[in-house]
């Protein structure tokens, strides 16, 4: 007998509810995180498939299905880490649970804006400056005002894009010396000075990596840095200097920004 004619039997409804329920629920919460097509096809063709062997009672087919459900589901979440990282740290300590490209920045007042879209136009402003071994320093502003330090820099208040950044960024334009600092989705200012790090450091740093130590010793700020000498990316926080390889940029990036700003945080691996 199939298995939904057979109701009264309780194993017939944890079948149920194991293979029609619960896979669909989790396929919803993926479907809203997850923006990804193949991601989305495969949940549906093996959501369709536990739906007929559990249906027709052929339990090959179930078994199949609930296995590939069961891997895919573990696989999504581990290439989709930094994503599911960023989710977590931004929406499961007290706040609202909706997608992150909707969360609401953490400074009372600050409005809406699409992060994945700002990050992506970061990510191909720096990728893109590395390529081309141009010199620059992005500082994100989070809980610290950096206010102060806007002071010895040129106002721009400009949307974030990443012709604006390469273009600021250029040498021999007027604003290419010093750091940018992006609060929100806006370019705050540019040719911003910081005061550079004292402590002595191993290796050859340049001007902008002891810049951007020593904004990071200062403030929960994320400064991106890229050599002009050799491309390399690099990303400051609390006074550490973190290589990043160029094809793990915008995870790593994403990872420190969702980071909390307490001296006592995990660090992160560095991704080389």
């Amino acid at each position: 007998m199939a298995p939904f004619l057979d109701m009264g039997n309780p194993v017939s409804i944890v079948g149920l509810i194991l293979c029609l329920i619960i896979p669909p629920l989790i396929d919803v919460a993926l479907f809203y995180f997850l923006h990804r097509l193949f991601v989305r096809v495969y949940l549906i063709v093996t959501e369709v498939l536990i739906f007929f062997g559990w249906f027709f009672g052929v339990d090959p087919l179930l078994y199949f299905a609930l296995a590939m459900f069961s891997v895919g589901l573990v696989f999504f979440l581990t290439i989709n880490s930094a994503e599911t990282r960023v989710l977590v740290a931004n929406n499961m300590k007290g706040r609202s649970i909706v997608p992150f490209r909707h969360n609401v920045s953490k400074k009372q007042g600050e409005a809406l804006f699409d992060r994945e879209e700002v990050y992506g136009k970061v990510r191909d402003a720096v990728l893109w400056m590395s390529k081309q071994k141009i010199g620059a320093i992005i500082t994100f502003e989070r809980k610290d005002s950096l206010d102060e330090q806007m002071k010895s820099g040129t106002l721009i208040k400009a949307p974030v894009s990443a012709e604006l950044l390469q273009t600021i960024f250029y040498p021999g334009t007027r604003l290419h010396d010093g750091a940018v600092v992006i609060r929100n989705d806006q370019i705050v200012a540019a040719s911003v000075y910081y005061t550079p790090t004292t402590r002595p450091l191993t290796g050859k740093y340049g001007s902008r990596h002891r810049a951007a130590i020593g904004i990071s010793e200062i403030c929960d700020a994320v400064t991106v840095v890229v050599s002009e000498e050799t491309g390399r990316i690099s990303i400051a926080y609390q006074g550490e200097l973190n290589p990043v390889a160029p094809d793990a940029f915008l995870d790593t990036f994403m990872d420190f920004m969702a980071m909390e700003s307490e001296k006592t945080s995990t660090k992160l691996i560095e991704k080389r």
